[in-house]
């Protein structure tokens, strides 16, 4: 037989002392509560979407090109007409300053190098003939070791009558012409280039838009 519970006395008011809410008769202090552990995991941070990813990779995209152009490639202006048809005058193209740094100049390329009576002035002129080669020319025909070369570039109202006694091609050395022969100024004129003042290879024309490409 159990007795019936008297109420405590706050000794200090004289009133009964008001049970704690989560009490329970007979029961010990409430257990203390505590968060599940993954409430306490910070978030990740939100990947970007929509036009912020879109934004991200053209502002890469184009420093990326920024970088191509600027240490890479150079632009230039075409003055003159001694590589019609393919190059224009006053057409802008970019240069490869650096392509012979890693590979060899072959025939048929356009290059741009000093003019060897004048360093302040540059040329762009198509290489015919390699160091060692030999080169002749017979009213206009071009002969390289003996051979007549293709020339698709050369219309045949650009073509000369001019002719060349046959020459070897010192080592170091090469033989360069203009697409339009009856105009062009080069080796025919000033011999062989050496390697050494070739600082470019021409590479793309990008204005105006409708001549715009790559230059063979």
């Amino acid at each position: 037989m159990s007795l019936p519970q008297q109420p405590q006395l706050d000794h200090k008011a004289g009133q009964p002392a008001q049970p704690t809410p989560d009490a329970t008769p007979g029961s010990g202090p409430p257990a203390p509560q505590f968060r599940s552990a993954e409430t306490l995991v910070p978030p990740a941070p939100a990947e970007p979407t929509g036009w912020r990813s879109w934004s991200r990779d053209i502002l890469f995209s184009v420093a990326v090109s920024l970088f191509i152009i600027l240490f890479l490639y150079q632009p230039v202006r075409v003055e003159g007409t001694s590589m019609l048809p393919r190059l224009q005058d006053q057409d802008r193209l970019f240069i490869n300053k650096f392509a012979y740094r890693f590979e060899s100049i072959h025939r048929g390329d356009v290059v741009v190098f000093l003019y060897p009576g004048d360093h302040t002035k540059s040329y762009i002129k198509r290489v015919i003939a390699l160091p060692g080669d030999t080169v002749r020319i017979d009213h206009g025909e071009v002969y390289v070791n003996d051979r007549p070369i293709r020339e698709p570039y050369v219309p045949n109202r650009f073509r000369d009558e001019r002719s060349e006694s046959e020459r070897i091609i010192p080592t170091g050395d090469f033989w360069v012409m203009g697409d339009h022969r009856n105009i062009s100024s080069d080796s025919r004129d000033f011999g062989p280039v050496p390697r050494a003042l070739i600082y470019g290879k021409a590479a793309f024309v990008y204005w105006p838009m409708d001549q715009s490409g790559v230059v063979h």
